[in-house]
């Protein structure tokens, strides 16, 4: 099977639709048999007693299916699964460093539509899993080399739910706002995407004293993500104004990014909360290397709004876990994508969704300013942005007609911004931002470099 194996592990782990390979009961079985003998096997030496592996989801219909063929494969390979429920990805991150457990696993596909799900892993220490260790799981999956390992009598794992996952969770995020603070003047408006969020994000705001009012908590396995949450900002902006609300809070579907709206229903993206906190930490000298990291997507914008306060701005390719990586590289502890996925490495491993909306809160109530205000700091370059559904992914350079559009669009933009094309990484997308002065001229590219894109591979 060697040459022809397909790649299990996408940009963030496994994922496709529910029931269809990879993302099937029996595949999630053997990633549990073979995730379960690679953590073994990284373990020091020295580690005595069994593994421990935390296991936790969203609120997906197919969570259940997955959920109970990774205890099988787990299990059956000798480790204790540790059940935790659905809780945001992030929270799965925390409770795996909390249980000192060695690894954690996350059945998500984030702010994909119900149908599809997802695996994904964390280390002992919260963080995403390497690309190395992901390689190893992979090919035992696919070379059949732990058929054997079988043990027996009370070698076998056993799985045990962990009742208080929640409430730990909720007071972990809690420690990221400041003790001195409350949020008791703020009506908050939010909206949990019927997904992991819909417990804790409402409950962390109300302990932190905010008056929450919360739309799409109620997931019953096939409506997260539906017409709500951080892929349909107009729900929290229309609820801002409905509500009166000083702010709104949307997540997506595992609550591991977050895209605010201010006081007038205007929403801000994740380069702007990247702009107001990375500012604020320079102002109070903790942002480290004075360097935010995000990544080529983010809005050149932020490139300058950190060179007027004396920082700057380190780019990464897409995705949060390049984002990690770079931060971790060099000891930076602020970064995250436009999309909305932010990291504070001094409160979490990982993006977390309502960690990063609480850093905005603090700086809303230290500074007495409202977000409408905040967000001047960030004075952006105007974008054109296209997502489009491909049957296939060849090689960009082979799309001619592609490619001399693209360069008659550098070429007009005179060194004042940039176009970038890449393939999405978990869906069958491609995606294309073109950044420059002119609305209307970027526009006009963008429409005949998605024409030509459409015509060559669209769906």
């Amino acid at each position: 099977m060697g040459g022809t194996q397909r790649k299990l592990f996408g940009t963030d782990g496994v994922r496709g639709v529910a029931n269809i390979e990879p993302v099937t009961a029996e595949t999630a079985l053997k990633l549990g048999r073979a995730a379960a003998h690679v953590f073994a096997e990284v373990r020091s030496a020295n580690h005595s007693g069994r593994l421990r592996i935390v296991l936790g989801k969203d609120t997906r219909l197919s969570g259940y299916m997955l959920e109970n063929a990774m205890v099988a494969g787990l299990t059956s390979l000798g480790a204790d699964v540790l059940l935790i429920g659905p809780l945001p990805t992030p929270g799965v991150a925390y409770i795996t460093r909390s249980l000192r457990a060695d690894a954690g696993i996350v059945l998500s596909a984030s702010h994909n539509p119900y149908e599809d799900n997802g695996i994904k892993f964390f280390r002992h220490d919260g963080y995403k899993l390497d690309d190395e260790i992901e390689a190893r799981i992979e090919n035992l999956v696919f070379s059949g080399e732990i058929e054997n390992v079988r043990p027996t009598a009370t070698k076998i794992g056993k799985a045990m739910r962990i009742d208080d996952a929640l409430g730990r969770y909720v007071e972990f995020a809690k420690q990221s706002f400041p003790r001195g603070l409350t949020l008791e003047p703020l009506r908050i408006a939010l909206d949990c995407a019927n997904g992991a969020a819909y417990k804790s994000s409402p409950w962390i705001l109300r302990e932190l004293g905010a008056e929450v009012i919360s739309i799409h908590n109620q997931p019953d396995g096939t409506n997260i993500n539906t017409n709500c949450g951080s892929t349909h900002p107009a729900q929290i902006q229309s609820l801002v104004g409905k509500s009166n609300a000083h702010i709104g809070i949307t997540h997506d579907g595992d609550a591991d990014r977050v895209l605010l709206c201010d006081e007038h229903g205007e929403l801000v993206d994740g380069d702007e909360i990247m702009a107001i906190a990375a500012v604020d930490y320079l102002r109070r000298g903790c942002l480290e290397g004075n360097t935010l990291v995000a990544t080529v997507m983010s809005n050149f914008g932020l490139d300058e709004t950190l060179e007027n306060h004396g920082g700057k701005v380190l780019r990464a390719k897409v995705g949060d876990r390049y984002v990690i990586e770079e931060m971790l590289r060099n000891g930076h502890n602020v970064g995250g994508e436009q999309s909305g996925h932010m990291i504070f490495r001094d409160f979490a491993t990982t993006g977390d969704g309502i960690v990063s909306a609480l850093q905005i809160l603090r700086v809303m109530i230290e500074t007495g300013k409202p977000l409408s205000e905040l967000k001047r700091v960030l004075k952006k370059y105007p974008q054109a942005q296209r997502n489009l559904r491909v049957q296939r992914k060849p090689p960009l350079e082979s799309l001619a007609e592609v490619q001399s559009l693209l360069a008659a669009a550098e070429s007009s933009l005179d060194g004042k911004g940039r176009v970038l094309l890449r393939y999405s990484g978990t869906e069958p997308k491609i995606r294309f931002l073109i950044e420059g002065m002119d609305q209307g001229s970027i526009d006009l590219h963008a429409d005949r470099i998605a024409g030509a894109l459409q015509e060559a591979i669209g769906a």
